[in-house]
């Protein structure tokens, strides 16, 4: 994985611990040789993930929409800052320019990402592994809820493991890295559907 395209809030919760996450897996990325791919804002855990990636001298792509920068949130300090015109693109552009997604914990923005993300996975648009950062235990719900929508059969046993997830970057990287890819529903036939 060269690059990882990191979906974070833009939110400075007052719990210290978010921000020091998002500082601590952009250095770390960086140490590792990993570019990161970002909504390129420069506030919240976005900002502290791309502070930390920067300091560390990694790569740092921004991509953000023409509103948000027009709101003065974009973050110049970015290797590279790629405008789009709305969210759509901005995803298609993650997608495109990443080896893999990791989500660190966020609020709607990041689950929009998230759930595209696997949803694009499980229908073909990309082979990508898709990475949760279970850190302090913020997604113990959604990964509840996820093997609930399995278990009621909304998510077929094909797709099941396209959602990886971990407590640490440590533990959820080597998962990422022997990740296989699944059958994508574009290839599969009605009576597997």
């Amino acid at each position: 994985m060269k690059r990882l395209a990191v979906y974070c809030g833009s939110a400075s919760p007052e719990d210290p611990r978010y921000l020091e996450l998002a500082l601590d897996v952009g250095r770390d990325l960086a140490e590792r040789g990993i570019g990161v791919v970002y909504g390129g804002g420069r506030i919240g855990l976005m900002g502290a993930l791309a502070k930390g990636a920067r300091d560390a001298g990694g790569e740092v792509i921004g991509v953000i929409p023409e509103a948000l920068v027009n709101s003065e949130v974009a973050n110049p300090g970015c290797t590279e800052l790629i405008t789009v015109s709305g969210m759509h693109e901005r995803k298609a552009r993650f997608t495109d320019l990443s080896d893999g997604f990791v989500t660190l914990p966020g609020g709607v923005g990041t689950m929009d990402e998230l759930w595209e993300a696997i949803s694009w996975a499980q229908l073909g648009y990309h082979e990508d592994p898709v990475g949760v950062l279970n850190a302090f235990g913020f997604y113990d719900h959604l990964l509840a809820f996820n093997a609930h929508m399995a278990e009621v059969g909304f998510v077929r046993p094909a797709h099941q493991n396209i959602l990886i997830a971990a407590e640490t970057l440590a533990d959820l990287l080597p998962k990422m890295e022997a990740y296989e890819p699944h059958t994508p529903i574009f290839r599969m036939k009605a009576e597997d559907l």
